[in-house]
């Protein structure tokens, strides 16, 4: 019996891609090069399963494609809004995500952030390495402590919770919102609305999905809502953030700082926001570490197994 063909859309850790190797007959991408929509059709057409990441776009027109074969979109990261997922539930093709590994990397990047927002760590790398660095002095580059600040949390999910855990060991008071009150928060931390948490926050950090419901939930009005000392941060899902707008802000002093890990376009960033001096940005690297990256690709892994198996998928989503 022939193995099952999967196609891996960019390179994976060798740990991952040789455990998939002694089972599958895999489409490697060893120059790691992103694949164009008529590149993922022909893998739909070619590979009984195709693995995208995040940034890979899977729309109807790709899933849909005729004389499809694949049968399992097994997706390397948590977030799946690159693929339409109506339309593969539509065509009865398996969905599947990596929930759960990242979120202690990605909770470290939200701090990481936050410190970074907050002290202006950024901007005096630029300076020193620019060679403008006149020397130490009262009143240069001034920042501001975490401890008794106030970190709104908007979602509530794991990754939320894991920041809250590194921010109170800052010293740092908790409030959040989410669609849903939370068992292991006090009541009057939670608020209502976004607008009401903004304005009490020194500290936003996003954690909401992404989609058309979240869209721009950062928007100018948002961002007016918070204090003019506030920093905000994001994580999550770049859709959830007006780039424009937050240029906007940024530039006008509106909040002090933005530390960004996920953006819009990517790899596209808003122009506006390369010419901030008060903005960190980085690029995405929420999950990036060794572990979390081969635990991801396990999850992947354990998800094509079952599925050929013939039993339900751990993570399925579709």
């Amino acid at each position: 019996m022939s193995r099952p063909r999967i196609l891996l859309t960019r390179r994976w850790p060798n740990a991952v891609e040789d455990r998939l190797a002694e089972r599958y007959a895999v489409t490697r991408n060893p120059d790691d090069v992103p694949l164009d929509a008529a590149a993922l059709a022909a893998a739909m057409r070619d590979h009984d399963a195709v693995c995208p990441t995040v940034t890979d776009r899977l729309p109807r027109e790709v899933i849909a494609v005729d004389g499809r074969r694949a049968r399992i979109i097994a997706n390397y990261g948590a977030g799946f809004e690159h693929i339409d997922v109506d339309a593969a539930r539509a065509e009865g093709i398996a969905v599947t995500n990596t929930p759960d590994v990242l979120t202690d990397a990605t909770a470290d990047i939200a701090m990481l952030l936050i410190l970074m927002t907050t002290r202006r760590a950024s901007e005096g790398e630029r300076e020193l390495r620019a060679g403008a660095w006149s020397g130490w002095r009262p009143t240069h580059l001034l920042g501001a402590g975490l401890g008794g600040k106030t970190l709104g949390l908007i979602g509530y999910g794991r990754i939320a919770r894991a920041t809250a855990a590194r921010a109170q060991a800052f010293g740092m008071k908790l409030i959040y919102h989410s669609r849903n009150r939370a068992d292991d928060m006090p009541a009057d931390a939670y608020r209502a609305t976004p607008a009401a948490l903004a304005a009490d926050a020194d500290v936003v950090s996003l954690h909401a999905p992404g989609g058309d419901a979240t869209r721009h939930m950062v928007d100018a009005a948002f961002l007016s809502a918070m204090r003019p000392g506030a920093v905000l941060v994001n994580t999550a899902r770049g859709s959830l953030v007006d780039e424009a707008a937050l240029a906007a802000a940024l530039s006008q002093g509106t909040i002090a700082a933005a530390g960004l890990d996920v953006y819009a376009n990517e790899p596209q960033v808003t122009p506006a926001l390369l010419a901030c001096p008060n903005a960190v940005l980085l690029p995405h690297l929420g999950s990036a570490t060794r572990e979390t990256r081969i635990a991801m690709g396990m999850r992947v892994a354990d998800n094509l197994d079952a599925f050929f198996d013939g039993a339900p998928p751990r993570d399925r989503v579709a």
